[in-house]
């Protein structure tokens, strides 16, 4: 792989989600040398919300638009750009209140685009984005959401980036659970640490395929 996007929604700059990120990218730095990593940091605020204004241009035949409508969605293309340009996308994402914050959201907006990233057919959306990407996201969270946990039903996060990365064609997403945060002490640290390793096994993954 030589191309990396990584996208950072935490707000807070010392944020799990962050470190662990912070460590795919390192170890991914050390196995492709030469290649090439963009950064997208979310919680700068500068990813806004759809508009009506941004919606008209959106649907405007590209042929058609205004100057105006062209500055709009200015944005939006460089965002989708970065993801074409990509190899392998990392998904850096706290849970906020169950599900994902507010910028990450806003930025999966500028990017989820009827006619660039999917089409609308009769048998329903097709994702436009080449399906052989990786997509490693890794979910912090404060206490413990998998499937089978009692608190299993209120995790909005995993079935939201499965549908909504799928319909632009990203299917291949790997998770990285980083849970416990908010218990402390031991819990927290084997938590983390269980996730640490598990960055590294994904890393080391897209190594072998290289080689192979």
């Amino acid at each position: 792989m030589s191309n990396l996007l990584i996208v950072n929604s935490s707000p807070r700059s010392n944020s799990i989600s962050r470190k662990l990120t912070g460590q795919f990218a390192e170890d991914w730095k050390s196995l492709n040398p030469t290649g090439r990593i963009v950064e997208r940091d979310l919680s700068d605020g500068t990813i806004p919300y759809l508009s009506e204004a941004w919606i008209e241009a959106a649907y405007t035949p590209e042929s058609d638009r205004t100057t105006a409508q062209r500055g709009l969605l200015a944005l939006s293309d460089m965002l989708i750009d970065e993801i074409f340009a990509a190899d392998v996308i990392l998904l850096g994402i706290p849970m906020h209140n169950y599900s994902v914050p507010a910028s990450f959201k806003a930025w999966i907006d500028q990017i989820a685009r009827a006619g660039k990233t999917f089409s609308y057919t009769n048998q329903g959306p097709k994702g436009l984005i080449p399906s052989q990407k990786k997509v490693v996201a890794v979910l912090s969270r404060g206490g413990v959401f998998a499937a089978e946990s009692a608190q299993g039903a209120m995790d909005f996060q995993v079935s939201y980036l499965r549908q909504v990365l799928g319909l632009v064609g990203l299917t291949d997403v790997t998770f990285v659970h980083a849970d416990r945060q908010s218990m402390g002490g031991q819990a927290t640290q084997l938590a983390t640490d269980k996730a640490m390793q598990q960055m590294s096994s994904v890393v080391g993954g897209f190594a072998t395929k290289l080689v192979a």
